[in-house]
């Protein structure tokens, strides 16, 4: 076991704008487990901003990446971890004040092998229904592959599960986070132990790529959304995810 019970990682890029929200979000889901046991790290990748400012005021520690590919962000972020239990989420989204309490649980029941968890924007509309069901609709083969519905938003699973299996594919520019669900499941199933999806828990992101693109964005570019869903498409990707700030 590590210095830390729990390391969250956070791979950020110029997010000086939700960074702070992300962070005080961590800080009160600690105070269920025990605040000196949650370490938090920020892997800021091509900051211009005030991110890393930000996220060091407030306690985190501050790794870097400059990488286009989340997948690598994410793994450098683990790789400096010294928790027992790793949970990832992104910068600008939130996990709800008994996260950490309901991770801790459902891994020491010894039944999950981790999982995720489910994502509510901070605001909704009929574009952004359309688009969500739009993605899903793209996703459903995977999942019918892999065995039904796989959370994401937020993974939370063992530091030695992450490294069994092999951490986030840095192949993959988008999407890095389906197959590792997907990955993470097929463990699980040779360990006997189950994909989990938190329960009383969920994240509250952003709805900025919305803000940003329009309500109706992702269905009304379905070629554009279709390249990303292949993972490889590096012109898509940087359109979409990493030259928009």
């Amino acid at each position: 076991m590590g210095e830390y019970r729990f390391s969250v990682i956070i791979p950020a890029h110029n997010e000086e704008k939700y960074i702070g929200k992300c962070l005080r979000a961590i800080k009160s889901a600690a105070k269920y487990v025990h605040p000196d046991k949650v370490e938090v790290i920020v892997a800021a990748n091509r900051c211009t901003d005030k991110t890393e400012e930000i996220a060091k005021k407030l306690g985190a520690r501050v790794v870097c990446n400059e990488q286009k590919c989340i997948a690598a962000v994410r793994n450098t972020g683990v790789r400096a971890a010294s928790g027992e239990i790793i949970v990832t989420i992104d910068a600008d989204s939130r996990m709800t004040k008994y996260s950490l309490l309901e991770i801790r649980e459902k891994l020491e029941s010894g039944r999950f092998i981790g999982g995720g968890a489910d994502p509510k924007f901070d605001r909704m509309s009929v574009g952004m229904a359309f688009s969500a069901l739009y993605v899903a609709i793209n996703l459903l083969p995977i999942m019918i592959k892999n065995g039904g519905y796989l959370s994401g938003a937020m993974f939370w699973l063992y530091k030695k599960d992450f490294d069994a299996v092999g951490g986030f594919d840095e192949s993959l520019l988008s999407l890095e986070d389906m197959d590792f669900a997907c990955r993470l499941k097929k463990l699980g199933k040779a360990r006997g132990r189950k994909y989990g999806t938190l329960k009383r828990s969920h994240v509250i992101t952003s709805s900025r790529k919305f803000d940003e693109f329009g309500d109706w964005y992702l269905f009304k570019n379905r070629k554009l959304t279709k390249r990303i869903f292949t993972g490889k498409d590096r012109q898509a990707a940087d359109e979409f995810y990493y030259d928009v700030r």
